[in-house]
């Protein structure tokens, strides 16, 4: 029971941290806008898959690691840093362009898989996220938890992280949000990219006072 409790205490901390803006819910909102909601869905289902994956590394122990190697943490943090950088330059880049020929942030017609292989690689560009992960474990798991409850975890915030992207997904893909976005394409793109970079490039300052 007061292992249920802990996995409870434990998603619910996950979703607030899911629902807190950064250049997860950035792009989600951007491809449900820009393109449709088959890639919105597909976008959200690659950031549940990223959770599942740092979930896993959280578990193992990725935080410790990052507090023996401190250079593998400056790694991480200067490559998610210019990774998002990249994004955002992207998205800056073809603000102008008609949503047709859009394919910055290669997305649209070149299909789901792309855009899902994308927003995995956006999910797992941020080490801080690692980090968040193990403090929350750490501080609400118990001791020692049972193999079952390692095991479900990361697969139950796969659902955390997927559910709440795919509830932005269906929310920006609808035909207000979608005229919207169209009638501002260049402000919203421009918008949305200087804010990408932003973030970018705060890990990479980060990264320097590691």
């Amino acid at each position: 029971m007061i292992e249920a409790y802990a996995v409870l205490a434990i998603m619910l901390a996950m979703l607030v941290g899911a629902i807190s803006p950064g250049p997860s819910f950035l792009l989600v909102a951007r491809i449900s806008l820009s393109q449709s909601r088959g890639h919105g869905l597909a976008a959200a289902l690659g950031m549940g898959a990223g959770g599942m994956v740092l979930a896993t590394l959280a578990v193992i122990g990725l935080q410790a690691l990052f507090m023996q190697v401190e250079w593998l943490y400056m790694g991480f943090k200067i490559g998610g840093g210019a990774y998002l950088v990249y994004l955002g330059y992207m998205l800056w880049r073809g603000a102008k362009r008609p949503l047709a020929s859009d394919s910055d942030l290669a997305a649209g017609g070149r299909g789901l898989l792309r855009t899902f292989l994308l927003s995995l690689a956006t999910q797992l560009s941020n080490p801080k996220t690692v980090i968040f992960y193990s403090s929350v474990f750490a501080a609400l798991l118990p001791a020692h938890p049972s193999a079952a409850v390692i095991v479900a975890l990361p697969f139950l915030l796969f659902l955390v992280e997927g559910g709440w992207y795919s509830a932005v997904a269906l929310a920006f893909s609808a035909q207000r949000p979608r005229a919207a976005y169209l009638s501002a394409k260049s402000w919203i793109d421009r918008t949305a990219g200087a804010l990408m970079t932003a973030l970018g490039l705060r890990l990479i300052l980060g990264a320097a006072k590691v």
